[in-house]
């Protein structure tokens, strides 16, 4: 239960930044936004760590597939394209569209295990709930 609240707590999360990113996009530049979002989420983790954790960056150079450090990268990719999709299609289509792709390469990363997932068996009732997804895509877009 709890993981359900987290996530649909993630989910709040995610649309409401999307909107704040979007908006100090159009007074800056979606280059100066998106330096301000990471430069912002790397200071309130910076004070998490301060008072929460403690453990050495050295760590990091211990990680065994160097490649899974590049998560920050794809944060700022993630925070680029989430503005551009709000600022052409609007929070709502943007924030569907996103959820599907999030659905459908995250399946694709458990179907065939990739970056250390754990393997799982091609089930048709999770296609057909991508399925599913898409054509609530397309009934959210009818006019």
């Amino acid at each position: 239960m709890m993981g359900i609240l987290i996530a649909l707590i993630s989910g709040a999360l995610m649309s409401v930044q999307g909107v704040f990113n979007t908006a100090v996009t159009k007074q800056t530049s979606i280059w100066v936004s998106n330096s301000w979002v990471q430069f912002s989420a790397l200071i309130v983790c910076l004070i998490a760590w301060v008072f929460k954790g403690r453990e050495s960056f050295g760590k990091l150079l211990q990680v065994d597939h160097k490649y899974l450090l590049l998560g920050g990268v794809i944060g700022a990719f993630i925070t680029l394209t989430v503005i551009m999709s709000m600022n052409n299609l609007g929070p709502a289509q943007a924030a569907l569209l996103i959820v599907v792709a999030q659905l459908a390469v995250a399946y694709l990363i458990e179907l065939f295990g990739l970056f250390g997932a754990e393997k799982v068996d091609f089930q048709w009732s999770k296609l057909v709930g991508l399925a599913v997804a898409v054509a609530g895509i397309v009934i959210f877009k009818w006019k």
